[in-house]
């Protein structure tokens, strides 16, 4: 099992903590984690866009002049696509992008990019995330102390302190264990989880 520190809030080491290898120590299968990516954002698409064809747009239903002789190019309709007010060639319509993908891929993919975190050293193991009041310093001291300007930080329950006080920080997004995922892993550039949040996941996912 790998080891890794473990941090206090000042960016202090305090000791270290074992990994469990089914979750953080993984092979890294980057092709499942490529396709959690595309399908979590494929899956927050609405697909409601709408335009109207040239059969749906009202009005055109005189031929605005005749065939031939006028000089002008034959026209059959004034609500054709090439007219100002006319419809869209090939408008869009609602449709369904969802992508799905089996349960076991879907956690394959999440411990594949935790494990390419830990591989990378970009993950960092606090003992304990907390805030005494609404405090936006207090988090950003601590992304200072640990030199991170980009990551997801994983709560072991919900902490409203800490979550408002984070949630004015660039670059920086809290979740709770179980609420995090694939894409939001990959997207951050640094994951930093608390020890009991660390042991939730362990426990979840192994």
């Amino acid at each position: 099992m790998a080891n890794v520190a473990l941090y206090n809030m000042q960016g202090q080491e305090v000791g270290t903590v074992e990994l469990n290898d089914a979750v953080f120590g993984v092979e890294v299968n980057e092709n499942l984690v490529h396709q959690a990516v595309v399908a979590q954002l494929a899956n927050n698409r609405q697909g409601t866009q709408k335009a109207k064809t040239r059969s749906e747009v009202s009005g055109g239903g005189a031929k605005p002049w005749r065939q031939k002789g006028t000089g002008h190019a034959r026209q059959g309709s004034t609500r054709a696509p090439q007219w100002t007010h006319g419809g869209v060639a090939f408008a869009p319509v609602p449709r369904d992008y969802e992508v799905k993908m089996n349960k076991k891929e879907k956690r394959a993919a999440l411990k594949s990019a935790l494990t390419s975190r830990v591989q990378d050293e970009k993950f960092f193991v606090i003992d304990e995330i907390k805030c005494e009041e609404i405090r936006t310093k207090t988090i950003v001291a601590m992304l200072d102390a640990l030199k991170v300007s980009k990551a997801l930080v994983i709560l072991d329950s919900v902490d409203g302190n800490v979550i408002l006080s984070a949630r004015n920080i660039e670059g920086i997004k809290t979740a709770q264990v179980n609420s995090i995922n694939t894409y939001d892993i990959m997207k951050y550039d640094t994951v930093i989880a608390s020890k009991k949040a660390v042991e939730m996941v362990e426990e979840v996912y192994a």
